[in-house]
């Protein structure tokens, strides 16, 4: 059991930590390269569902094909949930750079979190295009939008 003064240090220290620009040194390069390599394990863990979807569409003479539709979203979500919203709070990609999600105010990042975070990121994209990735340049941090508004931010984990 921890008190709320053991939360208030550990919220210090990370608060400290976080405000040290070298936790921030190539997190924008590290980030979309994350990116991309959870883009590509997210592609390969549909394979087997996309077999399965085939196979209930045939057997449902075309009826189950429309789970195609709907088919990225859903492994991609699960995916950010698990990954993302576990203690180590970074994806497989992100943990490949050496870099995670953090909230400033020292909690942890859970599951619904971080699919708000992904579905966030995903809208914006919708909306600005990858244009959004801009305001890394801007904003404190190198945040981008989503993080702003969530009050996250991507930080090195070997500094």
């Amino acid at each position: 059991m921890t008190s709320s003064s053991d939360h208030i240090h550990t919220g210090e220290i990370l608060s400290d930590r976080l405000d040290d620009a070298r936790v921030y040194e190539g997190v924008r390069t590290r980030r979309v390269l994350a990116f991309c390599i959870d883009y590509l394990i997210v592609g390969l863990l549909m394979i087997p569902f996309a077999i399965v979807i085939a196979i209930l569409g045939v057997l449902t003479l075309g009826l189950g094909w429309v789970l195609f539709g709907v088919l990225f979203p859903v492994v991609a979500l699960f995916y950010i949930w698990y990954t993302l919203g576990s203690p180590s709070q970074a994806t497989v990609g992100m943990r490949m750079m050496n870099i995670r999600l953090e909230r400033l105010d020292g909690g942890r990042v859970e599951g619904a979190l971080a699919v708000l975070h992904s579905v966030l990121f995903w809208a914006g994209n919708a909306l600005l295009t990858p244009f959004i990735l801009l305001a890394t340049l801007f904003l404190d941090r190198k945040r981008a939008v989503h993080d702003l508004l969530l009050g996250t931010v991507v930080a090195r984990t070997d500094r």
